[in-house]
Protein backbone atom coordinates (compact mmCIF):
# COMPACT_ATOMS: atom_id res chain seq x y z
CA UNK A 1 0.00 0.00 0.00
CA UNK A 2 1.37 3.08 -0.88
CA UNK A 3 2.45 5.62 1.74
CA UNK A 4 3.02 8.82 0.96
CA UNK A 5 1.78 11.92 -0.96
CA UNK A 6 3.84 14.68 -2.52
CA UNK A 7 1.72 18.21 -2.70
CA UNK A 8 3.91 20.99 -5.06
CA UNK A 9 3.42 24.88 -4.60
CA UNK A 10 4.47 27.06 -7.39
CA UNK A 11 5.39 30.46 -5.81
CA UNK A 12 6.12 34.04 -7.40
CA UNK A 13 9.43 33.98 -5.94
CA UNK A 14 10.08 29.97 -5.78
CA UNK A 15 9.02 26.66 -5.55
CA UNK A 16 8.18 23.90 -2.88
CA UNK A 17 7.76 20.74 -2.66
CA UNK A 18 7.01 18.69 0.50
CA UNK A 19 7.07 14.63 1.01
CA UNK A 20 4.71 13.55 3.78
CA UNK A 21 3.00 10.28 4.77
CA UNK A 22 -0.54 9.28 4.35
CA UNK A 23 -0.63 10.10 8.17
CA UNK A 24 0.27 13.81 7.96
CA UNK A 25 3.82 13.58 8.98
CA UNK A 26 6.55 15.62 7.09
CA UNK A 27 8.88 13.19 5.66
CA UNK A 28 11.23 16.02 3.81
CA UNK A 29 10.86 19.38 1.88
CA UNK A 30 12.74 20.98 -1.33
CA UNK A 31 12.68 24.59 -2.08
CA UNK A 32 13.81 26.23 -5.63
CA UNK A 33 14.03 30.00 -6.08
CA UNK A 34 14.17 32.33 -9.01
CA UNK A 35 12.88 35.58 -9.91
CA UNK A 36 10.37 37.83 -12.26
CA UNK A 37 11.35 39.57 -15.32
CA UNK A 38 9.84 43.48 -14.71
CA UNK A 39 10.80 44.47 -18.31
CA UNK A 40 9.06 47.65 -17.74
CA UNK A 41 7.16 49.61 -14.73
CA UNK A 42 4.62 48.12 -13.22
CA UNK A 43 5.18 44.69 -15.71
CA UNK A 44 5.51 41.72 -14.36
CA UNK A 45 6.10 38.35 -16.69
CA UNK A 46 7.94 34.71 -15.56
CA UNK A 47 8.34 31.96 -18.52
CA UNK A 48 6.88 28.69 -17.82
CA UNK A 49 10.05 26.73 -18.39
CA UNK A 50 11.49 28.51 -14.97
CA UNK A 51 8.22 26.85 -13.11
CA UNK A 52 8.80 23.34 -14.61
CA UNK A 53 12.64 22.91 -13.95
CA UNK A 54 11.94 24.08 -10.85
CA UNK A 55 9.29 21.95 -9.37
CA UNK A 56 10.94 19.20 -11.43
CA UNK A 57 14.25 20.14 -9.32
CA UNK A 58 12.41 20.10 -6.35
CA UNK A 59 10.90 16.45 -6.49
CA UNK A 60 14.07 14.79 -7.50
CA UNK A 61 15.72 16.63 -4.15
CA UNK A 62 12.55 15.03 -1.90
CA UNK A 63 13.24 11.97 -3.70
CA UNK A 64 16.69 11.79 -2.63
CA UNK A 65 15.90 13.41 0.79
CA UNK A 66 13.92 10.49 1.79
CA UNK A 67 15.21 7.63 0.56
CA UNK A 68 11.72 6.69 -0.48
CA UNK A 69 10.75 3.78 -2.90
CA UNK A 70 8.71 5.31 -5.74
CA UNK A 71 6.26 2.64 -5.27
CA UNK A 72 5.08 3.96 -2.08
CA UNK A 73 3.93 7.44 -3.54
CA UNK A 74 0.48 7.68 -3.87
CA UNK A 75 0.29 10.49 -5.97
CA UNK A 76 0.98 14.12 -6.06
CA UNK A 77 -1.00 17.69 -6.99
CA UNK A 78 0.08 20.82 -7.48
CA UNK A 79 -1.08 24.36 -6.40
CA UNK A 80 0.16 27.72 -8.41
CA UNK A 81 -0.11 31.65 -8.00
CA UNK A 82 -2.48 32.87 -9.66
CA UNK A 83 -1.21 33.14 -13.79
CA UNK A 84 -3.05 35.79 -14.85
CA UNK A 85 -3.51 35.77 -18.45
CA UNK A 86 -2.32 32.06 -18.32
CA UNK A 87 0.86 30.76 -20.79
CA UNK A 88 -0.05 31.17 -24.29
CA UNK A 89 0.43 28.18 -26.10
CA UNK A 90 0.80 27.28 -29.78
CA UNK A 91 -0.44 24.16 -31.99
CA UNK A 92 2.62 22.43 -30.30
CA UNK A 93 2.01 23.52 -26.96
CA UNK A 94 5.23 25.75 -26.99
CA UNK A 95 5.07 29.01 -25.03
CA UNK A 96 4.73 32.04 -27.28
CA UNK A 97 5.92 34.43 -24.45
CA UNK A 98 6.40 34.90 -21.06
CA UNK A 99 2.89 34.49 -18.93
CA UNK A 100 1.57 37.64 -17.49
CA UNK A 101 1.31 37.09 -13.99
CA UNK A 102 -1.66 38.22 -11.19
CA UNK A 103 0.83 41.24 -10.37
CA UNK A 104 1.40 42.63 -13.91
CA UNK A 105 -0.80 46.17 -14.22
CA UNK A 106 -0.10 46.84 -17.96
CA UNK A 107 -4.09 46.27 -18.75
CA UNK A 108 -5.59 49.71 -17.98
CA UNK A 109 -6.63 50.58 -21.66
CA UNK A 110 -7.99 46.69 -21.72
CA UNK A 111 -9.86 47.17 -18.40
CA UNK A 112 -11.11 50.60 -19.87
CA UNK A 113 -12.68 49.20 -23.48
CA UNK A 114 -14.54 46.65 -21.12
CA UNK A 115 -16.30 49.01 -18.78
CA UNK A 116 -17.40 51.23 -22.10
CA UNK A 117 -18.26 48.09 -24.05
CA UNK A 118 -19.38 45.84 -21.45
CA UNK A 119 -20.06 47.23 -18.22
CA UNK A 120 -19.29 46.38 -14.84
CA UNK A 121 -22.96 45.50 -14.11
CA UNK A 122 -22.89 42.46 -16.50
CA UNK A 123 -19.69 41.86 -15.64
CA UNK A 124 -20.22 41.50 -11.82
CA UNK A 125 -23.39 39.96 -12.47
CA UNK A 126 -22.35 37.00 -14.88
CA UNK A 127 -18.76 36.60 -13.05
CA UNK A 128 -19.10 37.86 -9.64
CA UNK A 129 -16.10 39.97 -10.05
CA UNK A 130 -15.22 43.24 -11.41
CA UNK A 131 -12.60 44.96 -13.88
CA UNK A 132 -9.24 45.34 -13.45
CA UNK A 133 -5.42 45.35 -14.65
CA UNK A 134 -5.56 42.25 -12.05
CA UNK A 135 -7.64 39.67 -13.45
CA UNK A 136 -6.42 37.35 -16.28
CA UNK A 137 -9.19 38.55 -19.38
CA UNK A 138 -8.09 42.26 -19.38
CA UNK A 139 -4.31 40.87 -19.89
CA UNK A 140 -5.32 38.18 -22.75
CA UNK A 141 -6.85 41.25 -24.05
CA UNK A 142 -3.87 43.10 -24.00
CA UNK A 143 -1.61 40.33 -25.83
CA UNK A 144 -4.66 40.34 -28.51
CA UNK A 145 -4.46 44.20 -28.92
CA UNK A 146 -0.21 44.59 -28.73
CA UNK A 147 0.90 41.20 -29.85
CA UNK A 148 -0.93 39.93 -33.04
CA UNK A 149 1.70 38.10 -34.25
CA UNK A 150 1.14 36.10 -30.87
CA UNK A 151 -2.27 36.03 -30.91
CA UNK A 152 -2.90 34.64 -34.56
CA UNK A 153 -0.32 31.83 -33.20
CA UNK A 154 -2.09 30.88 -29.50
CA UNK A 155 -4.10 28.10 -29.58
CA UNK A 156 -4.48 27.97 -25.55
CA UNK A 157 -3.91 29.56 -22.41
CA UNK A 158 -3.06 27.55 -19.61
CA UNK A 159 -2.08 28.25 -15.75
CA UNK A 160 0.87 27.67 -14.39
CA UNK A 161 0.01 24.28 -12.14
CA UNK A 162 -2.11 23.16 -15.67
CA UNK A 163 0.35 23.86 -17.88
CA UNK A 164 2.81 21.58 -15.23
CA UNK A 165 0.35 18.99 -15.12
CA UNK A 166 0.25 18.52 -19.20
CA UNK A 167 4.32 18.89 -18.81
CA UNK A 168 4.24 15.01 -16.84
CA UNK A 169 1.12 13.86 -18.15
CA UNK A 170 0.09 15.09 -21.39
CA UNK A 171 -3.28 15.93 -20.23
CA UNK A 172 -5.31 19.26 -20.65
CA UNK A 173 -7.39 20.29 -18.12
CA UNK A 174 -8.06 23.82 -15.42
CA UNK A 175 -9.31 23.51 -11.76
CA UNK A 176 -11.85 25.39 -11.04
CA UNK A 177 -10.58 27.74 -8.77
CA UNK A 178 -7.85 28.81 -11.91
CA UNK A 179 -10.82 28.73 -14.64
CA UNK A 180 -12.75 31.33 -11.89
CA UNK A 181 -9.96 33.53 -10.79
CA UNK A 182 -9.57 34.71 -14.47
CA UNK A 183 -12.65 37.04 -13.83
CA UNK A 184 -14.51 38.29 -16.54
CA UNK A 185 -14.94 35.63 -19.05
CA UNK A 186 -15.90 32.82 -16.42
CA UNK A 187 -19.50 32.55 -15.11
CA UNK A 188 -19.95 31.88 -11.65
CA UNK A 189 -23.66 30.99 -11.47
CA UNK A 190 -22.80 28.31 -14.14
CA UNK A 191 -19.54 27.11 -13.16
CA UNK A 192 -18.32 27.28 -16.55
CA UNK A 193 -16.95 29.92 -19.03
CA UNK A 194 -19.34 32.53 -20.80
CA UNK A 195 -19.49 31.86 -24.54
CA UNK A 196 -21.36 35.41 -24.82
CA UNK A 197 -18.62 37.58 -22.88
CA UNK A 198 -16.12 35.23 -24.68
CA UNK A 199 -17.58 36.47 -28.10
CA UNK A 200 -18.00 40.49 -27.06
CA UNK A 201 -14.25 40.44 -26.67
CA UNK A 202 -13.15 38.38 -29.25
CA UNK A 203 -11.93 35.62 -27.35
CA UNK A 204 -12.59 32.32 -29.21
CA UNK A 205 -14.07 29.76 -26.56
CA UNK A 206 -11.49 27.15 -28.11
CA UNK A 207 -8.30 29.54 -26.42
CA UNK A 208 -9.73 27.81 -23.18
CA UNK A 209 -9.32 24.71 -21.69
CA UNK A 210 -12.46 22.43 -22.10
CA UNK A 211 -12.20 19.99 -19.55
CA UNK A 212 -12.82 21.73 -15.78
CA UNK A 213 -12.02 19.58 -13.05
CA UNK A 214 -12.51 19.52 -9.02
CA UNK A 215 -9.19 20.31 -7.64
CA UNK A 216 -8.89 16.92 -6.12
CA UNK A 217 -9.75 15.16 -9.26
CA UNK A 218 -7.07 12.78 -11.40
CA UNK A 219 -6.27 14.92 -14.20
CA UNK A 220 -3.73 12.70 -15.74
CA UNK A 221 -0.59 9.79 -14.71
CA UNK A 222 3.33 10.22 -14.95
CA UNK A 223 4.42 9.84 -18.49
CA UNK A 224 7.29 7.15 -18.33
CA UNK A 225 9.95 9.37 -19.69
CA UNK A 226 9.02 12.07 -16.87
CA UNK A 227 8.12 9.24 -13.94
CA UNK A 228 12.52 8.54 -14.83
CA UNK A 229 13.94 12.02 -14.45
CA UNK A 230 11.93 12.51 -11.24
CA UNK A 231 12.64 9.14 -9.85
CA UNK A 232 8.46 8.25 -9.60
CA UNK A 233 7.10 5.62 -11.10
CA UNK A 234 5.30 5.29 -14.33
CA UNK A 235 2.03 5.99 -14.22
CA UNK A 236 1.99 7.89 -10.48
CA UNK A 237 -1.76 9.75 -10.87
CA UNK A 238 -1.48 13.73 -10.23
CA UNK A 239 -3.97 15.83 -9.18
CA UNK A 240 -5.45 19.00 -10.43
CA UNK A 241 -4.58 21.38 -7.57
CA UNK A 242 -5.64 25.19 -8.07
CA UNK A 243 -4.49 28.47 -6.90
CA UNK A 244 -2.40 28.40 -4.23
CA UNK A 245 -4.03 30.45 -2.00
CA UNK A 246 -7.08 28.96 -2.23
CA UNK A 247 -5.00 25.57 -1.72
CA UNK A 248 -3.35 27.32 1.41
CA UNK A 249 -6.91 27.91 2.98
CA UNK A 250 -7.72 24.29 2.44
CA UNK A 251 -4.42 23.48 3.93
CA UNK A 252 -5.35 25.81 7.05
CA UNK A 253 -8.06 23.02 7.83
CA UNK A 254 -10.45 25.03 6.41
CA UNK A 255 -13.32 22.56 4.82
CA UNK A 256 -17.12 24.17 5.42
CA UNK A 257 -18.32 27.70 5.22
CA UNK A 258 -17.69 30.70 7.45
CA UNK A 259 -13.97 30.99 7.99
CA UNK A 260 -12.14 33.72 7.56
CA UNK A 261 -8.03 33.08 6.70
CA UNK A 262 -5.18 35.44 5.23
CA UNK A 263 -2.09 34.03 4.34
CA UNK A 264 0.81 36.72 3.99
CA UNK A 265 3.44 36.15 1.86
CA UNK A 266 4.38 38.29 -1.21
CA UNK A 267 1.03 39.65 -1.62
CA UNK A 268 -2.21 38.80 1.09
CA UNK A 269 -5.05 36.93 0.25
CA UNK A 270 -7.86 37.30 3.13
CA UNK A 271 -11.02 35.27 2.60
CA UNK A 272 -13.83 34.09 3.46
CA UNK A 273 -15.50 30.37 2.67
CA UNK A 274 -19.13 30.70 1.61
CA UNK A 275 -21.87 28.99 0.26
CA UNK A 276 -24.50 31.49 -0.33
CA UNK A 277 -23.79 34.72 -1.99
CA UNK A 278 -22.69 37.80 0.33
CA UNK A 279 -22.84 41.20 0.20
CA UNK A 280 -18.82 41.91 -0.42
CA UNK A 281 -17.81 45.04 -1.96
CA UNK A 282 -14.40 45.19 -4.25
CA UNK A 283 -13.43 41.38 -3.70
CA UNK A 284 -12.18 39.02 -6.01
CA UNK A 285 -14.40 35.55 -6.00
CA UNK A 286 -13.77 32.42 -7.22
CA UNK A 287 -14.59 28.66 -6.65
CA UNK A 288 -13.48 26.86 -3.71
CA UNK A 289 -10.81 24.09 -4.10
CA UNK A 290 -13.34 21.76 -2.15
CA UNK A 291 -16.71 21.83 -3.21
CA UNK A 292 -15.99 23.69 -6.30
CA UNK A 293 -19.37 23.64 -7.63
CA UNK A 294 -21.29 24.83 -4.36
CA UNK A 295 -18.16 26.66 -2.05
CA UNK A 296 -16.82 29.80 -3.16
CA UNK A 297 -13.39 31.64 -2.37
CA UNK A 298 -14.54 35.70 -2.12
CA UNK A 299 -10.87 37.34 -0.90
CA UNK A 300 -9.17 40.59 -0.59
CA UNK A 301 -5.75 40.59 -2.41
CA UNK A 302 -3.43 43.07 -1.71
CA UNK A 303 -0.93 43.59 -4.02
CA UNK A 304 1.97 43.90 -1.30
CA UNK A 305 2.32 42.69 1.78
CA UNK A 306 5.38 40.08 2.77
CA UNK A 307 7.10 42.26 -0.16
CA UNK A 308 7.00 45.64 1.55
CA UNK A 309 8.63 44.32 4.75
CA UNK A 310 11.12 42.77 2.69
CA UNK A 311 11.73 45.76 0.36
CA UNK A 312 11.95 47.77 3.88
CA UNK A 313 15.02 45.14 4.96
CA UNK A 314 16.57 45.05 2.07
CA UNK A 315 17.03 49.20 1.52
CA UNK A 316 16.90 49.73 5.30
CA UNK A 317 18.23 46.99 7.08
CA UNK A 318 21.64 46.23 6.15
CA UNK A 319 23.08 46.36 9.93
CA UNK A 320 20.62 43.43 10.99
CA UNK A 321 20.92 41.49 7.17
CA UNK A 322 25.01 41.88 7.59
CA UNK A 323 25.19 40.72 11.34
CA UNK A 324 22.50 37.70 10.16
CA UNK A 325 25.42 36.93 7.64
CA UNK A 326 28.26 36.88 10.59
CA UNK A 327 26.39 34.35 12.63
CA UNK A 328 23.94 36.95 14.35
CA UNK A 329 19.75 36.58 14.77
CA UNK A 330 17.74 36.60 11.82
CA UNK A 331 17.37 40.19 10.23
CA UNK A 332 13.70 40.37 10.28
CA UNK A 333 13.32 39.33 14.50
CA UNK A 334 16.15 41.85 14.35
CA UNK A 335 13.98 44.83 13.13
CA UNK A 336 10.82 43.14 15.13
CA UNK A 337 12.97 43.74 18.58
CA UNK A 338 13.78 47.78 16.83
CA UNK A 339 10.05 48.10 17.04
CA UNK A 340 8.45 46.11 19.55
CA UNK A 341 8.69 48.93 22.24
CA UNK A 342 7.06 50.98 20.43
CA UNK A 343 3.23 52.02 21.03
CA UNK A 344 0.33 51.46 18.65
CA UNK A 345 0.63 53.59 16.07
CA UNK A 346 4.34 54.39 15.83
CA UNK A 347 4.02 57.71 17.47
CA UNK A 348 1.93 59.03 14.93
CA UNK A 349 2.89 57.00 11.51
CA UNK A 350 0.41 56.06 8.99
CA UNK A 351 2.02 53.79 5.83
CA UNK A 352 -0.18 53.43 2.82
CA UNK A 353 1.12 49.78 1.50
CA UNK A 354 0.43 50.32 -1.90
CA UNK A 355 3.73 49.73 -3.32
CA UNK A 356 2.88 48.08 -6.98
CA UNK A 357 -0.74 50.25 -7.14
CA UNK A 358 -3.60 48.34 -5.41
CA UNK A 359 -6.14 45.26 -6.50
CA UNK A 360 -9.25 44.99 -3.75
CA UNK A 361 -10.80 46.27 -1.98
CA UNK A 362 -9.57 50.16 -3.55
CA UNK A 363 -8.68 49.11 -6.87
CA UNK A 364 -6.73 51.54 -7.94
CA UNK A 365 -3.78 51.14 -10.03
CA UNK A 366 -2.28 54.60 -9.74
CA UNK A 367 -2.23 53.88 -5.88
CA UNK A 368 1.37 54.42 -4.23
CA UNK A 369 3.07 53.65 -0.93
CA UNK A 370 2.50 56.80 1.16
CA UNK A 371 4.05 57.45 4.47
CA UNK A 372 2.30 60.34 6.26
CA UNK A 373 3.54 61.74 9.91
CA UNK A 374 7.10 61.88 9.46
CA UNK A 375 9.27 64.11 12.51
CA UNK A 376 13.04 64.50 14.04
CA UNK A 377 12.00 62.08 16.42
CA UNK A 378 10.97 59.18 14.51
CA UNK A 379 13.73 56.09 13.78
CA UNK A 380 13.82 52.93 11.80
CA UNK A 381 11.75 50.97 14.55
CA UNK A 382 8.99 53.38 14.18
CA UNK A 383 8.93 53.66 10.34
CA UNK A 384 9.45 49.56 10.49
CA UNK A 385 6.71 48.99 12.64
CA UNK A 386 4.71 51.44 10.53
CA UNK A 387 4.92 49.05 7.68
CA UNK A 388 3.77 46.05 9.49
CA UNK A 389 0.63 48.60 10.76
CA UNK A 390 -0.08 49.11 7.31
CA UNK A 391 -0.28 46.13 5.97
CA UNK A 392 -2.62 45.21 9.59
CA UNK A 393 -4.81 48.07 8.04
CA UNK A 394 -4.91 46.68 4.79
CA UNK A 395 -6.57 43.60 6.12
CA UNK A 396 -8.94 45.18 8.35
CA UNK A 397 -10.01 47.03 5.13
CA UNK A 398 -10.32 43.86 2.93
CA UNK A 399 -12.59 41.84 6.15
CA UNK A 400 -14.59 45.30 6.51
CA UNK A 401 -15.33 44.82 2.39
CA UNK A 402 -17.31 41.49 3.22
CA UNK A 403 -20.05 43.39 4.80
CA UNK A 404 -20.36 39.69 6.66
CA UNK A 405 -19.76 39.00 10.30
CA UNK A 406 -16.67 37.10 10.86
CA UNK A 407 -16.67 35.87 14.15
CA UNK A 408 -14.48 35.81 17.07
CA UNK A 409 -11.30 34.60 15.04
CA UNK A 410 -9.57 34.31 12.11
CA UNK A 411 -6.34 31.82 10.68
CA UNK A 412 -3.09 34.35 9.94
CA UNK A 413 -0.72 32.40 7.94
CA UNK A 414 2.27 32.86 6.00
CA UNK A 415 5.09 35.50 7.21
CA UNK A 416 3.38 37.66 9.48
CA UNK A 417 2.35 33.94 11.53
CA UNK A 418 6.28 34.03 11.89
CA UNK A 419 6.73 37.30 13.87
CA UNK A 420 4.76 37.52 17.67
CA UNK A 421 5.05 41.51 17.10
CA UNK A 422 3.16 41.10 13.59
CA UNK A 423 0.87 38.65 14.96
CA UNK A 424 -0.06 40.98 18.20
CA UNK A 425 -0.30 44.18 15.89
CA UNK A 426 -2.75 42.32 13.39
CA UNK A 427 -5.05 41.04 16.28
CA UNK A 428 -5.31 44.83 17.61
CA UNK A 429 -5.84 46.19 14.50
CA UNK A 430 -8.33 43.74 13.81
CA UNK A 431 -9.96 43.17 16.88
CA UNK A 432 -10.05 39.56 16.03
CA UNK A 433 -8.07 36.77 17.97
CA UNK A 434 -5.51 34.94 15.68
CA UNK A 435 -4.32 31.63 15.26
CA UNK A 436 -1.21 30.54 13.15
CA UNK A 437 -0.27 26.84 12.11
CA UNK A 438 2.43 25.35 13.72
CA UNK A 439 4.03 24.57 10.34
CA UNK A 440 4.60 26.76 8.07
CA UNK A 441 3.68 24.13 4.50
CA UNK A 442 -0.27 25.66 4.12
CA UNK A 443 -0.43 25.07 0.66
CA UNK A 444 2.20 22.23 0.30
CA UNK A 445 -0.36 20.65 2.50
CA UNK A 446 -3.40 21.33 1.00
CA UNK A 447 -1.94 19.99 -2.27
CA UNK A 448 -1.16 17.20 -0.28
CA UNK A 449 -5.01 16.78 1.13
CA UNK A 450 -6.17 16.85 -2.38
CA UNK A 451 -3.57 14.48 -3.50
CA UNK A 452 -4.72 12.41 -0.62
CA UNK A 453 -8.95 12.43 -1.68
CA UNK A 454 -8.34 12.34 -5.22
CA UNK A 455 -6.19 9.09 -4.48
CA UNK A 456 -8.57 7.40 -2.31
CA UNK A 457 -5.74 7.54 0.23
CA UNK A 458 -8.23 9.04 2.87
CA UNK A 459 -10.93 11.54 2.87
CA UNK A 460 -11.45 15.21 4.31
CA UNK A 461 -13.16 13.73 7.50
CA UNK A 462 -10.40 12.02 7.81
CA UNK A 463 -7.61 14.93 8.20
CA UNK A 464 -9.98 17.49 10.48
CA UNK A 465 -7.02 18.00 12.99
CA UNK A 466 -4.20 17.65 10.67
CA UNK A 467 -3.66 21.90 10.69
CA UNK A 468 -1.97 22.12 14.39
CA UNK A 469 -2.32 26.29 15.87
CA UNK A 470 -0.57 27.85 18.52
CA UNK A 471 -2.40 29.36 20.78
CA UNK A 472 -4.66 32.56 19.95
CA UNK A 473 -3.22 35.57 20.04
CA UNK A 474 -5.92 38.01 21.30
CA UNK A 475 -6.41 42.02 20.85
CA UNK A 476 -5.20 43.89 23.21
CA UNK A 477 -8.35 46.39 24.26
CA UNK A 478 -6.27 49.77 24.65
CA UNK A 479 -4.41 49.02 21.94
CA UNK A 480 -7.35 48.22 19.49
CA UNK A 481 -9.23 51.47 20.96
CA UNK A 482 -5.63 53.45 19.41
CA UNK A 483 -6.15 51.07 16.05
CA UNK A 484 -9.93 52.02 15.78
CA UNK A 485 -9.07 55.86 15.54
CA UNK A 486 -5.70 55.56 13.38
CA UNK A 487 -7.93 52.99 10.74
CA UNK A 488 -10.70 55.92 10.40
CA UNK A 489 -7.58 58.13 9.45
CA UNK A 490 -5.63 55.62 7.25
CA UNK A 491 -8.97 55.51 5.17
CA UNK A 492 -9.49 59.41 4.93
CA UNK A 493 -5.75 59.54 3.52
CA UNK A 494 -6.47 57.35 0.82
CA UNK A 495 -9.27 59.11 0.29
CA UNK A 496 -7.40 62.80 0.10
CA UNK A 497 -4.32 61.50 -1.65
CA UNK A 498 -6.41 59.64 -4.41
CA UNK A 499 -6.53 62.54 -6.85
CA UNK A 500 -2.57 63.43 -6.63
CA UNK A 501 -2.32 59.29 -6.79
CA UNK A 502 -3.83 59.72 -10.73
CA UNK A 503 -1.47 63.18 -11.04
CA UNK A 504 1.25 61.69 -10.25
CA UNK A 505 0.67 58.35 -12.02
CA UNK A 506 0.29 60.74 -15.45
CA UNK A 507 3.62 62.65 -15.13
Amino acid sequence: MAKYLVGIDIGTSGTKSILMDTGGKLIASSLKTYDVLTPRALWAEQWPQVWLEACNASIRELVKKSGCNAGDIAGLAVSGLYGGSGIPLDGDMKPLRPCLIWMDRRAGAQEKWVLEHIGIDRIRKITHNGTDPYYGYTKILWIKDNEPDNWKKTKLFLPPNAYVIYQWTGEIAVDYSSAGNIGGIFDMNTRTWSAELLAEMGIPLSMMPQRIVESSDIVGHLTKAVAEDLGLKEGTPVCAGGVDCVVATLGLGVFKPGTYATAIGTSMCAALIHDKPIPAQGLIEMPYVKDAKTLSYSFGGAATAGALIKWFRDNFGQPERIAEQNGGPDAYRALDKLATGIGPGSEGLILLPYFMGERSPIWDTNARGTLVGLSLTHTRGHIYRAFLEGVAYSLRDSMESTNTDIGESILVAGGAAKSPLWRQIIADVTGHSILCPKDDVEANLGDVILAGVGTGCFSYEDVQNWQVFDEPVRPNGEAQKIYDRLFMVYKSIYGNLKGDFAELSKL
